[in-house]
């Protein structure tokens, strides 16, 4: 059996009402609501994240929002109302891969940007191209972030939602990239943007051998 990569393993205690929304709205399994639970696992290859899930689903209670197969990767989304089945579902599937939550890979910022007063014809752009949550609106302010591997730009999204009121345009958390796009008044995007990198960078993990 092919040795499996954890690229992904985080822990969200709370799911912010405007995340859980959007996960609602693009998720194929069961949805997620505010307040919950939340675990994001990636892995390489992409077909081990089928094992993964009936591995979680038999030890605990959980219920799946997403389970992504790729063949290069697969992502897995899981949450419930008690912490405890999730941490419990999380630690199953860690046992089984027989490795440990720092064994998986460092995030890394690939890139990250601030737009201010954005303009009304780039705002259509953008709300045309994949856009899933809020409108973005001209003349706000824009953080835009781009996460590896993809399933960090989950985690970045809550943090920054706790820290400001924003609104979520648009979150990509599977494939080669994670990314985020995060918008509202200036002042508010820059306390969320600060507290996305910073969650980002408080993770332990490794960095991948290439």
């Amino acid at each position: 059996m092919e040795k499996v990569q954890l690229r992904t393993y985080i822990f969200l205690d709370s799911l912010q009402p405007q995340f859980a929304a959007y996960s609602a709205s693009v998720a194929q399994g069961y949805l997620p609501i505010a307040g919950q639970s939340a675990l994001y696992i990636e892995i390489a290859p992409g077909m081990e994240i089928n094992r993964v899930t009936d591995i979680a689903l038999k030890a605990t209670r959980v219920t799946p929002a997403e389970m992504i197969v790729e063949r290069q990767y697969g992502m897995l989304e899981l949450h419930a109302d008690d912490q405890g089945e999730v941490r419990q579902a999380g630690q199953a599937i860690l046992d089984a891969l027989g490795v440990q939550e720092n064994s998986r890979l460092k995030p890394k910022v690939v890139s990250h940007q601030i737009i201010r007063a954005v303009d009304d014809h780039q705002a259509m752009l953008i709300n045309r191209a994949g856009r899933k949550g809020m409108m973005l609106i001209a003349k706000q302010t824009l953080f835009i972030l781009e996460t590896y591997p993809a399933a960090y730009a989950v985690y970045a999204t809550n943090e920054a939602e706790k820290a400001a009121n924003i609104n979520i345009v648009r979150v990509q958390g599977a494939g080669a990239f994670g990314r985020v796009y995060l918008a509202g008044e200036e002042a508010d995007v820059l306390v969320a943007a600060d507290a996305a990198l910073k969650a980002l960078e408080a993770i332990d993990g490794v960095e991948e051998k290439r």
